[in-house]
C-alpha cells in the first residue's frame, strides 16, 4: 500500500549517552530475562527501563509548572491538538548559543508564509540538533538558542496549540523559565529536543505528538511524527 504522506521521524533515539539537564544522563535499561534463560517454548528477552520523565524528545504538560494544570494523560489528542497542522520557523542561519528568538523572527516568517494558523504546533528549527550525538556540546553548560517572552506572547495571540524546539528547552535556566510559565499557564504544551525538523516544510505539514500516557505525569517521552506531501 502506498502511504499518501512522507513520514518524518522528529524523535531522537534514547540511549545511556543522551544529552540531558544533568551531567549524568539518567537513562538506563537492563535485561532481566534473556533468551537462553527463558524456560518457555517461545523464548523472550525482557528488559527494564529507568529514566527521568523529561528526557530525549519529550512533552511538558501544563502541570509541569502549573499547580492543578493538565497532566500528560489529561491532554486530549483532539481537544488539545496533539494531532494538528505543523509550521516550522527556521532561524538556523543566524542562531547561536546565546540567541533568543525574537518576535521579529515570527513576523518575518509570516511575511513569507502567511499568519500562523490557529491551533498549530509551531517548531523552531535552530540547527542545534546537529550536536545531539555529542552530549557535552548539546548541553553546552546550558547555553543554547531559546525563545524570548515577546515571541511567546505573539504565539499566544495566534492561538497556537504548542511549541517545539530542537534544544533542551525554550528557556535558558540562567534567565529563569518565563516561557514555560507563560505557555503552560495558558494550557499550551511544549516539546523539547526535536530531531530532523529541517526535513519538514515551513507550512503544510501535520504533526503527531504521541506521549506515553502516564497517570499524573507532568512530562513524558514522545514519539513525534511529521507528515507532509
Amino acid at each position: 500500500m502506498k502511504f499518501p504522506f512522507k513520514v518524518v521521524d522528529l524523535t531522537h533515539t534514547l540511549s545511556t549517552t543522551s544529552p540531558s539537564w544533568d551531567l549524568e544522563c539518567g537513562f538506563a535499561h537492563e535485561t532481566v530475562l534473556d533468551y537462553q534463560d527463558c524456560s518457555t517454548a517461545v523464548q523472550f528477552k525482557v528488559q527494564k527501563f529507568s529514566m527521568p520523565a523529561g528526557i530525549g524528545t519529550h512533552i511538558d504538560a501544563p502541570a509541569h509548572c502549573i499547580k492543578g494544570g493538565l497532566t500528560v494523560a489529561e491532554l486530549d489528542l483532539v481537544a488539545n491538538h496533539l494531532i494538528t497542522q505543523c509550521q516550522v520557523i527556521d532561524i538556523s542561519h543566524h542562531a547561536h548559543e546565546r540567541y533568543t528568538i525574537r518576535e521579529q523572527d515570527i513576523l518575518i516568517f509570516e511575511q513569507q508564509h502567511g499568519v500562523i494558523s490557529e491551533y498549530s504546533f509551531v517548531i523552531f528549527y535552530t540547527g542545534w540538533d546537529k550536536y545531539w550525538d555529542d552530549a557535552a556540546k548539546y548541553r553546552n553548560n546550558l547555553n543554547f538558542p531559546c525563545l524570548g517572552v515577546p515571541a511567546a506572547q505573539l504565539l499566544l495571540k495566534r492561538k497556537i496549540a504548542g511549541i517545539g524546539i530542537d534544544t533542551l528547552s525554550p528557556d535558558r535556566p540562567d534567565e529563569g523559565y518565563p516561557v514555560h510559565q507563560l505557555l503552560l499557564q495558558n494550557k499550551k504544551y511544549i516539546v523539547e529536543n526535536i530531531a530532523n525538523a529541517k526535513q519538514l516544510p515551513a507550512i503544510g505539514a501535520y504533526s503527531l505528538v504521541l506521549p506515553i500516557k502516564i497517570s499524573h505525569a507532568t512530562e513524558a517521552p514522545v514519539r513525534l511524527i511529521g507528515l507532509c506531501h
